[in-house]
Protein backbone atom coordinates (compact mmCIF):
# COMPACT_ATOMS: atom_id res chain seq x y z
CA UNK A 1 0.00 0.00 0.00
CA UNK A 2 1.01 3.77 -0.76
CA UNK A 3 0.86 6.08 2.05
CA UNK A 4 1.19 8.99 -0.24
CA UNK A 5 -2.04 11.14 -1.22
CA UNK A 6 -1.94 13.62 -4.04
CA UNK A 7 -2.77 16.86 -3.23
CA UNK A 8 -4.50 19.03 -6.09
CA UNK A 9 -4.56 22.64 -4.89
CA UNK A 10 -2.37 23.52 -8.05
CA UNK A 11 -4.97 21.64 -10.13
CA UNK A 12 -6.99 24.59 -9.21
CA UNK A 13 -4.37 27.35 -8.90
CA UNK A 14 -1.06 28.32 -9.36
CA UNK A 15 0.10 27.21 -5.50
CA UNK A 16 3.14 27.38 -4.00
CA UNK A 17 6.43 29.07 -2.98
CA UNK A 18 8.89 26.88 -5.34
CA UNK A 19 6.00 26.76 -8.29
CA UNK A 20 7.03 27.98 -11.35
CA UNK A 21 4.78 25.66 -13.90
CA UNK A 22 1.17 27.52 -12.69
CA UNK A 23 -1.84 25.80 -12.50
CA UNK A 24 -2.12 21.80 -13.90
CA UNK A 25 -3.23 21.82 -17.20
CA UNK A 26 -6.27 19.50 -17.66
CA UNK A 27 -4.43 16.87 -19.96
CA UNK A 28 -1.21 17.52 -17.06
CA UNK A 29 -4.17 16.58 -14.02
CA UNK A 30 -5.23 13.32 -16.05
CA UNK A 31 -1.80 11.71 -16.52
CA UNK A 32 -0.93 12.90 -13.07
CA UNK A 33 -3.77 10.83 -11.42
CA UNK A 34 -2.93 7.94 -14.17
CA UNK A 35 0.74 7.75 -12.36
CA UNK A 36 -0.72 8.08 -9.22
CA UNK A 37 -2.89 5.20 -9.63
CA UNK A 38 -0.70 2.89 -11.32
CA UNK A 39 1.79 2.96 -8.20
CA UNK A 40 -0.89 2.71 -5.59
CA UNK A 41 -2.00 6.07 -4.31
CA UNK A 42 -5.69 5.63 -3.67
CA UNK A 43 -6.13 8.98 -2.25
CA UNK A 44 -6.98 12.72 -3.24
CA UNK A 45 -7.23 15.64 -0.93
CA UNK A 46 -8.83 18.60 -2.94
CA UNK A 47 -11.38 21.65 -1.09
CA UNK A 48 -13.58 24.06 -1.99
CA UNK A 49 -11.66 26.81 -1.84
CA UNK A 50 -9.02 25.33 -4.45
CA UNK A 51 -10.24 27.24 -7.25
CA UNK A 52 -10.85 24.96 -10.15
CA UNK A 53 -8.96 21.81 -8.48
CA UNK A 54 -13.05 19.85 -8.08
CA UNK A 55 -13.86 20.78 -11.46
CA UNK A 56 -10.78 19.30 -12.66
CA UNK A 57 -11.14 16.62 -10.88
CA UNK A 58 -14.83 16.02 -12.39
CA UNK A 59 -14.01 16.59 -15.46
CA UNK A 60 -10.69 14.27 -15.59
CA UNK A 61 -12.17 11.83 -13.87
CA UNK A 62 -11.16 10.27 -10.51
CA UNK A 63 -12.46 6.47 -10.18
CA UNK A 64 -10.85 4.00 -7.37
CA UNK A 65 -9.54 7.28 -5.61
CA UNK A 66 -11.07 8.12 -2.42
CA UNK A 67 -11.63 11.92 -1.94
CA UNK A 68 -11.14 14.15 0.29
CA UNK A 69 -12.31 17.97 0.37
CA UNK A 70 -12.97 20.56 2.49
CA UNK A 71 -15.83 23.11 3.35
CA UNK A 72 -15.10 26.72 3.48
CA UNK A 73 -15.59 29.16 6.27
CA UNK A 74 -19.77 29.32 7.13
CA UNK A 75 -20.91 33.20 6.32
CA UNK A 76 -20.84 34.93 9.57
CA UNK A 77 -24.46 36.04 8.62
CA UNK A 78 -26.12 32.61 7.89
CA UNK A 79 -28.95 31.33 9.20
CA UNK A 80 -29.49 27.88 8.26
CA UNK A 81 -25.97 26.22 8.63
CA UNK A 82 -27.57 22.81 7.85
CA UNK A 83 -28.96 24.00 4.51
CA UNK A 84 -25.62 25.83 4.09
CA UNK A 85 -23.53 22.63 4.33
CA UNK A 86 -25.89 20.76 2.69
CA UNK A 87 -26.05 23.23 -0.18
CA UNK A 88 -21.81 23.40 -0.42
CA UNK A 89 -21.32 20.00 -0.15
CA UNK A 90 -24.02 18.76 -3.07
CA UNK A 91 -22.70 21.75 -5.32
CA UNK A 92 -19.23 19.89 -4.37
CA UNK A 93 -20.09 16.38 -5.49
CA UNK A 94 -21.37 17.69 -8.40
CA UNK A 95 -18.31 19.09 -9.41
CA UNK A 96 -16.33 16.06 -8.46
CA UNK A 97 -19.25 14.21 -10.73
CA UNK A 98 -19.29 11.92 -7.76
CA UNK A 99 -21.88 10.47 -4.94
CA UNK A 100 -20.31 10.48 -1.85
CA UNK A 101 -16.58 11.37 -0.50
CA UNK A 102 -14.02 9.32 1.13
CA UNK A 103 -13.61 12.49 3.97
CA UNK A 104 -15.05 15.64 4.62
CA UNK A 105 -13.38 18.56 6.73
CA UNK A 106 -13.48 21.83 7.93
CA UNK A 107 -11.16 24.38 6.72
CA UNK A 108 -11.44 26.97 9.69
CA UNK A 109 -11.25 24.38 12.82
CA UNK A 110 -11.97 27.83 15.06
CA UNK A 111 -15.73 27.51 13.58
CA UNK A 112 -16.53 24.20 15.45
CA UNK A 113 -15.97 26.95 18.71
CA UNK A 114 -17.72 29.51 17.10
CA UNK A 115 -21.53 29.86 18.02
CA UNK A 116 -22.44 27.81 15.08
CA UNK A 117 -20.00 24.82 16.00
CA UNK A 118 -22.81 22.15 17.29
CA UNK A 119 -25.03 22.70 14.11
CA UNK A 120 -22.26 22.43 12.43
CA UNK A 121 -21.34 19.44 13.30
CA UNK A 122 -24.59 17.87 13.59
CA UNK A 123 -24.60 18.89 9.82
CA UNK A 124 -21.70 16.95 9.47
CA UNK A 125 -23.30 14.03 10.70
CA UNK A 126 -26.13 14.11 9.13
CA UNK A 127 -23.93 14.05 5.55
CA UNK A 128 -22.45 10.74 6.88
CA UNK A 129 -26.04 9.11 8.33
CA UNK A 130 -27.03 10.15 4.82
CA UNK A 131 -24.03 8.01 3.15
CA UNK A 132 -22.84 11.07 1.11
CA UNK A 133 -19.83 11.43 3.55
CA UNK A 134 -17.82 8.51 5.13
CA UNK A 135 -15.85 10.33 7.47
CA UNK A 136 -15.58 13.69 8.65
CA UNK A 137 -12.90 15.57 10.54
CA UNK A 138 -10.89 18.84 10.61
CA UNK A 139 -8.39 20.79 8.67
CA UNK A 140 -5.61 21.95 11.75
CA UNK A 141 -2.88 24.27 11.50
CA UNK A 142 -1.41 23.54 14.66
CA UNK A 143 -2.04 20.64 17.26
CA UNK A 144 -2.77 22.88 20.14
CA UNK A 145 -6.21 23.41 18.10
CA UNK A 146 -7.17 20.10 18.97
CA UNK A 147 -7.10 21.03 23.04
CA UNK A 148 -10.42 22.76 22.76
CA UNK A 149 -11.64 20.32 20.13
CA UNK A 150 -11.79 16.85 20.77
CA UNK A 151 -13.26 17.31 24.49
CA UNK A 152 -16.66 18.13 22.32
CA UNK A 153 -16.09 16.21 18.85
CA UNK A 154 -15.59 13.17 17.74
CA UNK A 155 -13.33 13.56 14.95
CA UNK A 156 -12.51 10.75 12.36
CA UNK A 157 -10.25 12.05 10.23
CA UNK A 158 -7.44 14.81 10.73
CA UNK A 159 -5.51 16.97 8.32
CA UNK A 160 -2.69 18.58 10.20
CA UNK A 161 0.95 20.30 8.76
CA UNK A 162 4.26 17.85 9.82
CA UNK A 163 7.28 17.98 8.39
CA UNK A 164 10.94 18.07 9.54
CA UNK A 165 10.97 21.67 10.78
CA UNK A 166 7.07 21.34 12.04
CA UNK A 167 7.51 18.40 14.29
CA UNK A 168 4.56 19.44 16.77
CA UNK A 169 1.97 16.51 15.80
CA UNK A 170 4.71 14.07 17.22
CA UNK A 171 6.31 16.14 20.50
CA UNK A 172 3.48 17.42 21.66
CA UNK A 173 1.97 13.75 22.28
CA UNK A 174 -0.64 14.35 19.77
CA UNK A 175 0.05 12.00 16.82
CA UNK A 176 -0.25 9.13 19.46
CA UNK A 177 -2.97 10.62 21.17
CA UNK A 178 -4.95 10.32 17.77
CA UNK A 179 -4.23 7.31 16.94
CA UNK A 180 -4.93 5.77 20.42
CA UNK A 181 -8.51 7.16 19.88
CA UNK A 182 -8.79 5.72 16.10
CA UNK A 183 -8.38 8.45 14.26
CA UNK A 184 -6.93 8.69 10.70
CA UNK A 185 -4.17 10.82 10.30
CA UNK A 186 -3.19 12.79 6.99
CA UNK A 187 -0.26 14.76 7.07
CA UNK A 188 0.72 18.07 4.47
CA UNK A 189 3.55 20.14 4.14
CA UNK A 190 6.22 17.60 4.00
CA UNK A 191 8.57 20.14 1.63
CA UNK A 192 7.04 23.01 3.67
CA UNK A 193 5.21 24.60 0.54
CA UNK A 194 8.61 23.42 -1.03
CA UNK A 195 10.83 26.05 0.95
CA UNK A 196 12.61 22.90 1.74
CA UNK A 197 13.35 21.29 -2.00
CA UNK A 198 15.38 24.98 -2.67
CA UNK A 199 18.89 25.13 -3.25
CA UNK A 200 20.18 27.36 -0.14
CA UNK A 201 20.87 30.58 -2.77
CA UNK A 202 17.33 30.21 -4.24
CA UNK A 203 15.63 30.61 -0.35
CA UNK A 204 13.60 34.50 -0.18
CA UNK A 205 15.32 36.87 1.76
CA UNK A 206 12.53 37.12 4.48
CA UNK A 207 13.35 33.29 5.47
CA UNK A 208 17.38 34.71 5.89
CA UNK A 209 16.12 34.80 9.93
CA UNK A 210 16.13 31.13 9.79
CA UNK A 211 20.02 31.50 8.26
CA UNK A 212 21.43 28.77 10.81
CA UNK A 213 18.60 26.21 10.23
CA UNK A 214 19.05 26.36 6.34
CA UNK A 215 22.94 25.70 7.15
CA UNK A 216 22.20 23.01 9.27
CA UNK A 217 19.92 21.34 6.32
CA UNK A 218 22.33 22.28 3.40
CA UNK A 219 24.97 20.52 5.05
CA UNK A 220 23.49 17.34 5.94
CA UNK A 221 22.75 17.43 2.03
CA UNK A 222 25.48 17.95 0.54
CA UNK A 223 27.28 15.57 3.28
CA UNK A 224 25.06 12.33 2.21
CA UNK A 225 23.57 10.82 -1.55
CA UNK A 226 20.05 11.00 -0.15
CA UNK A 227 17.97 13.91 -1.74
CA UNK A 228 15.88 16.72 0.10
CA UNK A 229 12.90 15.17 -1.61
CA UNK A 230 13.60 11.31 -0.15
CA UNK A 231 14.73 12.98 3.22
CA UNK A 232 11.59 14.84 3.32
CA UNK A 233 9.22 12.13 2.84
CA UNK A 234 11.24 9.76 5.37
CA UNK A 235 10.29 11.60 8.11
CA UNK A 236 6.59 11.46 8.05
CA UNK A 237 6.52 8.03 6.27
CA UNK A 238 9.03 7.18 9.65
CA UNK A 239 5.92 7.42 11.64
CA UNK A 240 3.28 4.10 11.93
CA UNK A 241 0.85 6.51 12.96
CA UNK A 242 0.12 8.51 9.92
CA UNK A 243 -2.08 7.08 7.82
CA UNK A 244 -1.55 9.35 4.71
CA UNK A 245 1.03 11.80 3.83
CA UNK A 246 -0.32 14.55 1.40
CA UNK A 247 1.92 15.65 -1.59
CA UNK A 248 0.94 18.40 -4.40
CA UNK A 249 3.01 18.58 -7.45
CA UNK A 250 2.95 20.28 -10.88
CA UNK A 251 3.74 17.77 -13.27
CA UNK A 252 4.40 14.27 -13.84
CA UNK A 253 7.80 13.98 -13.63
CA UNK A 254 7.32 16.07 -10.10
CA UNK A 255 4.67 13.46 -9.10
CA UNK A 256 7.43 10.81 -10.47
CA UNK A 257 10.51 12.14 -8.73
CA UNK A 258 8.12 12.26 -5.54
CA UNK A 259 6.80 8.69 -5.79
CA UNK A 260 10.34 7.66 -6.71
CA UNK A 261 11.87 9.08 -3.64
CA UNK A 262 8.78 7.55 -1.12
CA UNK A 263 10.14 4.57 -2.46
CA UNK A 264 13.74 4.48 -1.67
CA UNK A 265 15.25 2.90 1.91
CA UNK A 266 14.83 4.22 5.37
CA UNK A 267 17.33 6.80 5.68
CA UNK A 268 18.56 6.76 9.81
CA UNK A 269 20.50 9.93 11.28
CA UNK A 270 18.03 12.44 9.69
CA UNK A 271 18.75 15.88 10.46
CA UNK A 272 16.93 18.24 13.94
CA UNK A 273 15.37 20.90 12.11
CA UNK A 274 12.45 21.23 14.57
CA UNK A 275 11.54 25.01 15.14
CA UNK A 276 8.54 26.03 17.03
CA UNK A 277 8.18 29.51 15.57
CA UNK A 278 5.10 30.22 13.85
CA UNK A 279 6.34 32.71 11.36
CA UNK A 280 8.51 29.87 9.76
CA UNK A 281 6.35 26.48 9.91
CA UNK A 282 3.06 28.19 9.16
CA UNK A 283 3.29 29.67 5.57
CA UNK A 284 -0.25 31.70 6.60
CA UNK A 285 2.08 33.92 8.23
CA UNK A 286 4.97 34.44 5.49
CA UNK A 287 3.47 37.41 3.80
CA UNK A 288 3.94 39.26 7.09
CA UNK A 289 7.89 38.67 7.23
Amino acid sequence: MNRLALGTVQFGLSYGIANKAGQVTRPEAKAMLQLASTNGIDTLDTAIAYGESEMCLGEVGTQGFKLVTKLPAVPDDCADVNGWVKQQVNASLSRLGVASVYGLLLHRPDQFLGPHGKELFQALQTLKDNGQVQKVGVSIYSPSELVALTPRYCFDLVQAPFNLVDRRLYSTGWLKRLKDDDVEVHTRSAFLQGLLLMAQADIPDKFSPWGCLWQTWHRWLSDRDDSAVQACLAFPLSCPEIDRVIVGADSVNQLAQIVSASNSQPISNLPDLDCEDESLINPANWSAL
